[in-house]
């Protein structure tokens, strides 16, 4: 019988500095009530120039090590935003460092906003599969909001990025016991949606900073919406449901779902396919898209705000572009 592995401990972090709906209609000419409407977005935290990905990941984490002996940590697992404070560079080493955690190796993972359902899979079965592993603690961070040219309009889907930290603590015999997990990539997407320059196919130059080819874009933004909408919120049913199925549990026994953020007309269909009402879900309209920490976010809000009980079956999903969709499981208390 696999030993109960859960989460024992969450933390976030969000900068000061917020970007109203309106204030994004002044940036982007789109008017407040399309942003609020439509794009599912009140507000939204953006840093400033001195605060990096790794440090918001620093941060959300220190709150947990008010729990735990840092020295105690066996593992940290970076699985936050891949736009870092440098190129070519594991902010994961910084992290263990600024946290004191000596006796913790550390390492990333990296898939763009579907990581956090991923972490939590490849954390439990590292404490399935090592029993010298007691405490793995997952943290990420996130500043896509500088990733964002909101002069271009194919990047408009994208107008929602935010920043932030979250973090949690994953432990053998934890109260919240991590069940099953599903993922699905189709990698017909995988040249949609990049940062055209910065890498070995255009090296940064003059020429590309000049052309603003150092921000997010999408190729072509009508072909890949008309392939996206035949699959994706499919996609995140599919997930779901295997995770659950996985788990034991049916669609109907889902307690609260914690998904990314995405426009308000996806999330709503997101719900009504899988027979939930709004209200068992946590939708980050005051927060907007951080990568993959959307549903470590939305853990630790459900806490906050006392929605989660003794046995309830809750869902942590999400996607990425590229595409990959991911679900994992989890009974709380």
């Amino acid at each position: 019988m696999i030993e109960n592995i859960g989460i024992t401990a969450t933390g976030i972090f969000f900068p000061e500095n917020i970007e109203t709906a309106k204030d994004l209609e002044l940036k982007t000419g789109i008017p407040e009530d399309i942003v609020i409407n439509k794009f599912g977005l009140y507000q939204k935290h953006v840093s400033n120039a001195n605060l990096h990905a790794s440090d918001m990941a620093i941060e959300a984490a220190r709150p947990i090590l008010t729990k735990i002996d840092p020295l105690e940590i066996d593992v940290i697992i970076y699985f936050g935003s891949p736009y870092k404070d440098y190129n070519v560079w594991p902010c994961a080493a910084k992290i263990q460092y600024e946290l004191g955690a000596q006796n913790a190796y550390a390492f990333e993972l990296m898939n763009v906003s579907s990581c956090f359902p991923i972490a939590l899979k490849v954390a439990k079965d590292m404490l399935v599969s090592d029993e010298s592993i007691q405490n793995i603690l997952l943290v990420g961070g996130c500043k896509e909001s500088y990733l964002i040219d909101y002069e271009n309009p194919r990047s408009r889907f994208m107008f929602n990025f935010a920043d932030g930290g979250a973090a949690a603590l994953i432990q053998r015999n934890g109260k919240n016991h991590l069940l099953g997990s599903s993922i699905i990539t189709d990698g017909s997407f995988h040249d949609d949606v990049k940062i055209p320059a910065g890498g070995s196919v255009l090296h940064s130059s003059g020429n590309s900073i000049k052309n603003r080819l150092h921000y997010l874009d999408v190729t072509d933004p009508q072909d890949m919406k008309e392939r996206l909408d035949l699959v994706s919120v499919p996609n995140f049913v599919k997930v779901v449901n295997k995770a659950v199925q996985k788990s034991g549990y049916k669609l109907e026994d889902i307690d609260l779902l914690l998904p990314l953020h995405t426009k308000k007309s996806m999330h709503q269909e997101l719900l009504k396919q899988l027979g939930l009402p709004e209200e068992q879900s946590i939708y980050l309209d005051h927060y907007g898209h951080m990568s993959a920490l959307d549903p470590c976010i939305g853990l630790h809000i459900a806490q906050l705000k006392k929605q989660l009980n003794a046995g309830d079956l809750v869902v942590a999903v999400s996607a990425g572009t590229g595409y990959t969709w991911a679900a994992t499981a989890i009974q709380w208390g």
